[in-house]
């Protein structure tokens, strides 16, 4: 749900821009990221810290963009974003000493200490890599294709992305199924040998 939530803007983004063209599409989305962060605040009684920088993000460029009538600054909006939060892991890793990521998924996911370095240094790679990404296709293709880009190929590639740290997890969650049933039976006093 938080996921489908995430992309929302995006998709709206994309709608309008099909009907209207990019400036419209700005506009939309940065209405569109205002009311999912009201629909959040309202259902969960906070926002989240990345929601306030996605909404700054959006504001800022999209801003810049309407008021300029230059698409370059909204075409640039995903990279900075992608930047921030990747920057934001590696900034929590060197400076702080704190995996952000284990802060955030911890209750979720049992791992040992490499393998959250390795989730948190894939993550703010996958980050660096998809915000270059975004402005090779912003500079070397026309507008639609950046837009189908923004929706289809950000997605796929997010979508391919997340498959891959699943895949890399699972022999992770495989070891903690084996050995908790091995732990419970050592500490279970019922259970007599013949």
């Amino acid at each position: 749900m938080k996921l489908f939530l995430d992309f929302f803007p995006i998709a709206l983004f994309f709608i309008a821009f099909k009907l209207w063209g990019i400036f419209a599409a700005t506009a939309v989305a940065i209405v569109a990221t205002i009311v999912l962060l009201m629909w959040s605040w309202r259902k969960n009684g906070h926002i989240e810290p990345m929601q306030w920088v996605s909404l700054g993000v959006i504001v800022v460029f999209g801003g810049a963009t309407l008021l300029t009538h230059d698409e370059t600054f909204i075409k640039w909006k995903p990279s900075i974003l992608y930047w921030l939060m990747g920057g934001t892991l590696w900034v929590g890793e060197w400076v702080f000493k704190r995996n952000f990521l284990r802060q955030l998924m911890s209750e979720q996911l049992k791992l040992p200490d490499t393998a959250w370095r390795v989730l948190l240094n894939s993550w703010a790679m996958f980050f660096a890599g998809m915000g270059a990404l975004n402005l090779w296709v912003a500079n070397n293709f026309d507008t639609e294709t950046w837009v189908n880009f923004k929706l289809f190929g950000g997605l796929g590639l997010m979508l391919v992305f997340v498959l891959i740290q699943g895949v890399y997890l699972s022999r992770f969650m495989q070891d903690e199924e084996i050995t908790e049933p091995a732990a419970n039976d050592a500490c279970d006093t019922t259970k007599h040998t013949p």
